[in-house]
């Protein structure tokens, strides 16, 4: 396998795919040069729940158990072993994690914020901590409700790195 690095386009190019190597194959990337910066990642996305599912939570009645608790231990651990399960991520020694789950209407807002100190960032970390809850919190309740929605899972913000502090309009 080949090690050639992406080439490097001009300002205002159509970027490279920094996960190709020069003959399209995929690729991890090589960050074994890269200085360990302090970096952090905030991802979001929702959970859908039906009304009387709501009320079954916040009454503490589901029969599986308290499923914010559960999608929040999830998230944290899903965070932790994201290279296991997306093929081109770096192991990363997480320095903080933390799942929350606010209540809105129609269902659960998760929002993850995770930080190391490294060569890479933790995009995919927060992203996978928000979809693992949201799996989660499905497990817990299908019995009650089987037309749980995940989604808008998204990337929030980050710092960090070359390419510095990002942030989505809100």
């Amino acid at each position: 396998m080949t090690n050639a690095r992406p080439r490097r386009t001009q300002p205002g190019a159509t970027p490279v795919l920094s996960h190709l190597d020069a003959d399209g194959r995929v690729r991890m990337v090589d960050v074994s040069a890269k200085p360990d910066t302090a970096r952090e990642a905030v991802a979001r996305g929702f959970v859908h729940l039906a009304a009387p599912t709501m009320r079954l939570i916040r009454a503490g009645r589901m029969a599986k158990g308290d499923p914010l608790y559960a999608a929040r231990l999830a998230g944290i651990m899903a965070a932790k072993r994201t290279a296991e399960i997306i093929p081109l991520c770096h192991p990363l020694a997480l320095s903080y994690c933390d799942v929350a789950l606010t209540p809105k209407r129609g269902g659960y807002q998760i929002e993850a914020r995770v930080r190391t100190m490294g060569p890479t960032g933790v995009e995919m970390e927060a992203l996978t901590a928000v979809a693992a809850a949201g799996l989660t919190v499905y497990d817990m309740v299908k019995a009650v409700d089987r037309a749980v929605v995940i989604g808008d899972i998204r990337l929030m913000e980050k710092r960090g790195g070359r390419s510095g502090s990002w942030r989505r309009g809100r």
